[in-house]
């Protein structure tokens, strides 16, 4: 028996949750940094902090996927965990050579960070060790309860993850013994091992369902090998998506109108972003679901179209009205010209949160088959659709901004399209799209 709608808001709407909480980190931290000396130098240290951490945590994102995916039994998720556990070691070696001064020094020369800005950004890296591991510690066991049902409990653990960053970030600062890109990096820090050990706390029943679970023996076990072919394509895609806004950064750098389109850029990627989540959520939903029966494949179609309907509308209805107004000027408070600015890109875009959702669903439809290779190949072509409007744009004289907007689309849908195919094939010609 296929599952309701009603059944199906109430499984997606905590996983939304936790990724709208998750967007409130960075304008909550950013508005506690601009409040301490030196806002600016601290601000542009805290944000290569940022971008080195997620970049070297890019191989675990998807442990989440895997785990919803893959933790069916005891001998799964024990393979699974030790495969998590390993790679949690790996990475967080990564982060302790990224701080060591010799490679720290080049690392740094060839990004041409001012020496200000150079010393803040190690002491921010350096809080960062932990950050990586305790993300794929907390991924882990978020899957299982995922692929069990308690979506409400991995909110409970962003919950726990907002409350500890923004309690830890005003102490800090109000503690007044670190610079504000320190802060930063040791809020985000203790909020991300907060929400794994709450995770785990939480998880506990679920793990104990699964070490009470020996599997169906028609069923072969899930092998180290197995793991590794299936998870590695979900990491190279995690590598190739970190690397699609700095190409943005780096095109809009050297294009038409360039401080105003880098000015704007974070605003209206964030605006975006907000109904982007509802497709985000929707990947785990459509994972979790289908790991129930293939019966469910009819409504989670239906609900992930809704999803799409309902994301672009929302944004259409911001960005593309008088509204548009009140968020980019009286909400983020840009300066007139800038928000008049930001208008025409946020319209673009406004298929962005509809072509996301296409993408989780085929994403999910592929997790769920095992066939992963196809989702790094179609990102990597996003990525050169990226590129290749983005030089075009530049040529043809186009506001940076603006051709970002129709490189992103453009880029997107190249993306969707490749992935058609290889959906068609693993459904057996059933569900290429929502």
């Amino acid at each position: 028996m296929s599952l309701s709608a009603r059944k199906l808001i109430a499984f997606w709407a905590p996983l939304e949750a936790t990724w709208l909480m998750m967007a409130l980190e960075g304008p909550l931290l950013a508005s506690i940094i601009a409040r301490l000396d030196s806002p600016k130098l601290n601000l542009a240290a805290y944000g290569v902090a940022v971008a080195i951490a997620m970049l070297v945590e890019a191989p675990i994102i998807m442990i989440m996927s895997a785990a919803t995916a893959l933790a069916a039994d005891r001998e799964s998720y024990r393979k699974l965990r030790n495969f998590t556990f390993a790679l949690n070691g790996a990475i967080t070696v990564v982060m302790v050579v990224a701080i060591l001064p010799a490679v720290y020094a080049r690392g740094s020369a060839m990004l041409g960070l001012p020496a200000e800005v150079s010393t803040r950004t190690w002491g921010a890296i350096a809080l960062f060790i932990p950050w990586p591991a305790a993300i794929g510690y907390r991924r882990l066991y978020q899957g299982i309860m995922i692929r069990q049902g308690a979506t409400g409990r991995v909110a409970y653990g962003t919950g726990i993850r907002l409350v500890t960053m923004a309690a830890s970030g005003l102490t800090l600062a109000w503690w007044g013994g670190l610079d504000g890109a320190s802060v930063g990096a040791a809020s985000l820090s203790s909020g991300v091992v907060a929400e794994a050990i709450g995770s785990r706390f939480m998880a506990r029943k679920q793990v104990q369902a699964l070490w009470a679970s020996r599997g169906s023996p028609d069923k072969s076990p899930l092998g180290y090998r197995a793991i590794v072919e299936f998870y590695y394509p979900l990491a190279l895609t995690s590598f190739l998506n970190m690397g699609i806004q700095p190409i943005v950064t780096f095109f809009m750098g050297t294009s038409r109108m360039p401080i105003e389109s880098l000015a704007a850029l974070p605003v209206v990627n964030s605006l975006v972003f907000l109904f982007r989540t509802l497709g985000l959520a929707g990947q785990e939903t459509t994972i979790a679901v289908l790991a129930q029966g293939r019966e469910n494949l009819p409504s989670i179609r239906r609900f992930m179209a809704a999803l799409a309907v309902v994301a672009s509308g929302g944004l259409a209805l911001i960005a593309c009205t008088p509204l548009a107004g009140v968020w980019f000027g009286r909400v983020s408070g840009l300066a007139p010209a800038l928000a008049e600015f930001a208008v025409l890109p946020s319209c673009i875009l406004v298929v962005m949160p509809a072509m996301t959702v296409w993408m989780c669903w085929q994403r999910a439809l592929l997790v769920s088959h095992r066939t992963t290779r196809a989702v790094t190949f179609a990102t990597a072509m996003e990525v050169v659709g990226v590129v290749a409007v983005m030089f075009l744009g530049n040529s043809l004289g186009w506001i940076g901004l603006v051709s970002a907007s129709v490189a992103l689309v453009v880029g997107r849908l190249v993306g969707n399209l490749i992935l058609v195919g290889p959906v068609r094939r693993a459904t057996g010609g059933q569900s290429p799209s929502p």
